[in-house]
Formats: structure tokens, C-alpha cells, sequence
């Protein structure tokens, strides 16, 4: 047979348009998939979550690997499977056999994926072992608490070598390329532990060995200007990243000292998410209306709720950006900066040195702000002084941890604030959640009963067996079905009719049930809407809504 590697090299040059779409041109993923059916052999994406690192690195050399495009990617039963774009080289496939005294299980891969799994893993890999072979030795981390005691004094680990460098910039451009929200590096007994949080789940991706701990951390620090050597003390710190081709993201730091040293946790912050159009945030086109009403107005407090991760700073930017004209001052007070965006005027709280959500505001009024958005009402000092802001012509924004809209109300009346205050202020409460949609590969349907959904409190409105949506289960969205995150949304306008309600001492289920007379749509309804929609699944409307109506 042709090398198809050429022959797939050829058509890619060409541009040939698809026979079924002739709207899109052939790609080289779907020619391989194509060639695969041909030969009745597997066709597989490898997922580079799911590849042991070692495994793949040590099997055969770097350099055969890539003379051949070849790739291990495990090991079953005495069976390697080994990924690649020509799976007819027999005598290749003989000499991977003959070198690891295993059986060679073909599957076709593109030419692209291997070529760049290969340089990504071997690599990363070869960073990891020079500098294991730096930092081995004898020696201490004082962050570990099991070692503390026993040993005297600590080695000092060099931040600026080469193969920590490459290691840390390898692991940047892994995290980006896998759509991750967070980084997490924890110490263990004896190894390090990497994951990645992506769609709110976390994957464990590599475990490194302990000796390059101190040397990961420190090459972080460094980046985000940190002290290097306290490491018994909490640190936060930012750093920003120029991905190239017109990219860039900022990388949100935390340190804090663990039992087996220091956790650093980095959140990815990509100012296109961050700074979306309101139109892409996910809101019903009613909810969208109303929202835009609030903003509209040129004072009043406007309150955006929801669980810690549900997507609320996403909606405040984009809420400034919307806002954003050169007549506005806008001042923002946050703890911490999420993303530095320069035509707002944005404060970190510092309470080392006096700088608080509720003292601060009284700075900011004498700057003749237009628009103000708090981070987060947290005490009775920050949520008077917001109010007050409000009733002196300002258009105040701030977050509340609530389950949902009209909870707020009773949220603030618990720090303190006095109904009357609420009833003149408030324009309109925001609530949100994040639900992870279905992956498009794998997308199928299936039927369940209406009963079945109610015993789990999930009423649709139909009877009978309805029409529902999952994902199987692929490479692309790591057998877990769900690909990406959207927003579901619940927006309460306080209207004169809810404004009686507070100042009667209604309580939330009162002002939820009138607000929904009042067209008000809620978090679940809207979460049940997308499944019907065949966006999410069941499961996730019962997780994520869970306790909600």
C-alpha cells in the first residue's frame, strides 16, 4: 500500500471540498477517519488527559517515535496500542514488538495529533527527568510537615534552570489547549500531583516527582512575583501571558502551605470569556431585556447571585464593558483583581493596610464615579455604604452568595440593612448557574417518562415518554459526555408590587411566587428548557438546580 501519509499530505494541499458539505473543505482528521473505515481499523483522537507520561516516553525513543509517527498510549492484556498514520509499516510495528517483548495493537491517529503529542510528551519529559536529576538528593522542603522535625535545614531550589522553565511553560500551553479554568499543584508524600479543572471537573493529568516540587513552585513565584522564600504564609499573585498569534491571558496565583508543602492553585483568566458581549452570555431574550433595563438606569444597586464558580464575574465584566463609554467613571473594588481592563479604575482589597469593601467606598465617592461595582457584599459595613452610594445618584453592581434571586432580599435584610433602604434601592436581582452541555460528537437520544423526571423534580409539562438528549461518551470530551459550560439565568425585577412585599416583610418564597406571576422564569424552569432543547442532560438540571423550584 501507498504511504497514505502522502497521499492524505497531498489532498490537505489540494483543498478539496467535501462530497456531502461542499460548503467545507476535506480536513486531515476526517480523511484519516475515512482511511480507517476503509482498512477496518480503529480510528482514535487520542486524548492526552488520558496518556501515562511514562509510559509513553519510555516504551521507544523520541527519535524513532517521530521518524515513524508512532505513539504508545497503553497497555492492556500483554497488547500495546500504538497510535499512528500509517498502520501498514509492519516492519515498524515489528521492531516496537521485537524492543518492549509486546503484541502491537495499530490504530490510526492523524499525522498532525501524533507530531504534536510527540514533541509535547517527550519534551515535557525530558525537562522532568533533567531536572529530577538536578534536585534529587538529600535534602528538606520546610513546607513538609513530616519532614520538619527530622530534618535541619532546607535546600534551596534554583527557579530560573531550563528544564523547569520549559517544564512550567509546557504545562501553560497544556492547560490552554485543554480549555482549562484551573491549575492545581499539590504535594503528596512522595510525588507531585498536577490537575486541570475543565467544564468544572477535575482531571488528574501528571504526577511528577517530589524532588522538583520546591523548583515548580518557586519557578511560579517567580513569574507572579511572589516572595520565593516565605513559604509559611498564604500568597497571591498574577501573571500574564502572551500566547502568541494576537493572544493573551492572565494567570490568577495562589500559594498556600499544606502538610507536604506548599498547593499552588492557578486560575486561567481569558479575557475573551470575560469580556463577552451581554448577548452571549446565555440569557432568554426576555431575561436579556430586563437585565438591560437595570443597567439602563443611572443609579440604584443591581445584585448579580450565585454559588462560588457560577459564572458571576463573567457577567459583572461584561456588564462594565457593556457600560463602558468615555462619559462614565467606573470604579471597581475587588478581592482580588479577576482581570485588569485599563478604562476602568479597579481596586484591590488590601486589609493589610485598611483597604476594605466597606471602608474604601467612602474614598471612592469623593472620585466622582458613575458606575461602581463592589466584589462582593460580605458584612453590613459594605452593604450600607453600597446603598449609600446608591441613593446618591450612583448605579452600584455587586454579587451575593444565594441560591437564587429572591433570596437576596432576605440576604441583605440578615446583614442588616433596613427593608426600607432595600425597598427604595434595589432595582433588580440576577441569579446564575453553569451547566455543562452536551457534547456535539457523541450527541444521541433516548426516551423517559414524564413520571420519572417529576419523581426527580423535573416537571416538563408533557405527559408520556419525551424525547431527551445525551453524549456517549468520546475522546473529545473525555467520556464524560459534556463539552463546554453555558449560563442559566434568573432575573428579578423589583417592581412596585415586589417593593410592597419587602416592605410588608415578605419572605422569599412570597416574592418568588408573585415575581412568577410577574413572568419571572426561573433557574430551574430555564435549566429544564435546555434539556428539552437538548443542550444538557437531566442530571445536570437535578445537580445544578438542586433545592431550587
Amino acid at each position: 500500500i501507498t504511504n497514505p501519509i502522502t497521499i492524505v499530505d497531498i489532498i490537505c494541499f489540494l483543498r478539496l471540498n467535501r462530497k456531502d458539505d461542499p460548503t467545507r473543505e476535506l480536513d486531515e482528521e476526517t480523511i484519516y477517519q475515512a482511511l480507517a473505515e476503509e482498512w477496518g481499523i480503529e480510528y482514535k483522537k487520542v486524548d492526552p488527559l488520558k496518556l501515562d507520561l511514562k509510559l509513553v516516553t519510555t516504551m521507544i525513543p523520541r527519535s524513532f517515535a517521530m521518524k515513524h509517527l508512532v505513539l504508545p498510549t497503553g497497555v492492556k492484556d500483554g497488547w500495546l496500542t500504538v497510535a499512528t498514520p500509517n498502520p501498514h509499516n509492519l516492519e515498524v510495528m515489528d521492531d516496537i514488538s521485537r524492543v518492549t517483548q509486546l503484541k502491537v495493537r495499530p490504530v490510526v491517529s492523524s499525522k498532525s495529533d501524533i507530531i504534536k503529542l510527540i514533541d509535547e510528551f517527550y519534551g515535557f519529559r525530558r525537562s522532568i527527568v533533567a531536572a529530577d536529576q538536578q534536585f534529587s538528593g538529600p535534602g528538606i522542603d520546610l513546607g513538609n510537615l513530616e519532614q520538619y522535625m527530622r530534618l535541619r535545614k532546607a535546600k534551596d531550589l534554583p527557579s530560573d534552570d531550563r528544564h523547569i522553565v520549559n517544564a512550567v511553560d509546557h504545562l501553560f500551553n497544556y492547560a490552554f489547549d485543554q480549555r482549562a479554568s484551573d491549575i492545581h499543584i499539590e504535594p503528596k508524600r512522595n510525588i507531585t500531583s498536577v490537575r486541570l479543572r475543565i467544564d468544572g471537573i477535575l482531571h488528574p493529568i501528571y504526577e511528577l516527582p517530589k524532588s522538583l516540587h520546591g523548583a515548580l513552585i518557586s519557578r511560579i513565584k517567580n513569574l507572579s512575583r511572589l516572595d520565593m522564600t516565605e513559604k509559611r504564609r498564604p500568597q497571591d499573585g498574577r501573571i500574564k501571558i502572551d500566547r502568541g498569534q494576537g493572544l493573551e491571558a492572565e494567570i490568577r496565583v495562589s500559594t498556600v502551605p499544606t502538610a507536604f508543602g506548599e498547593k499552588a492553585v492557578l486560575r486561567i483568566l481569558d479575557p475573551d470569556i470575560l469580556f463577552r458581549d451581554i448577548s452571549q452570555l446565555g440569557m432568554t431574550s426576555l431575561d436579556q431585556v430586563r437585565y438591560q433595563q437595570f443597567i439602563s438606569l443611572p443609579y440604584g444597586l443591581v445584585l448579580v447571585c450565585g454559588p462560588t464558580g457560577s459564572g458571576k464575574s463573567t457577567t459583572l465584566y461584561s456588564t462594565l464593558r457593556y457600560l463602558c463609554t468615555t462619559e462614565r467613571n467606573i470604579t471597581t473594588v475587588e478581592d482580588p483583581i479577576e482581570m485588569v481592563y485599563e478604562d476602568f479604575n479597579q481596586i484591590a482589597v488590601q486589609p493589610a493596610v485598611g483597604i476594605t469593601f466597606g471602608s474604601i467606598l467612602r474614598n471612592i465617592l469623593r472620585q466622582d464615579p458613575d458606575i461602581i461595582m463592589i466584589g462582593e457584599m460580605r458584612d453590613l459595613e459594605t452593604a450600607q455604604n453600597a446603598i449609600q452610594a446608591s441613593l446618591t445618584g450612583h448605579l452600584v453592581l455587586s454579587t451575593l452568595h444565594t441560591k437564587d434571586a429572591p433570596l437576596s432580599i432576605n440576604r441583605l435584610v440578615d446583614l442588616g440593612v433596613p427593608r426600607f433602604l432595600i425597598h427604595s434601592n434595589l432595582i433588580g436581582v440576577l441569579a446564575q448557574r453553569l451547566l455543562r452541555k452536551i457534547c456535539p460528537y457523541c450527541t444521541e437520544t433516548f426516551e423517559m417518562s414524564s413520571e420519572e423526571l417529576m419523581a426527580m423534580g423535573i416537571e416538563t409539562g408533557k405527559e408520556g415518554m419525551i424525547e431527551l438528549t445525551r453524549g456517549r461518551g468520546c475522546v473529545r470530551c473525555r467520556g464524560t459526555g459534556y463539552l463546554g459550560r453555558f449560563g442559566i439565568f434568573e432575573v428579578l425585577p423589583v417592581t412596585e408590587t415586589i417593593k410592597d412585599l419587602i416592605a410588608e416583610e415578605g419572605n422569599a418564597d412570597m416574592i418568588r411566587q408573585t415575581a412568577c406571576k410577574e413572568d419571572m422564569v426561573t433557574l430551574r424552569e430555564n435549566a429544564i428548557k435546555k434539556m428539552l432543547n437538548g443542550d444538557t442532560t437531566y442530571q445536570e438540571v437535578v445537580k445544578v438546580t438542586w433545592g431550587q423550584i
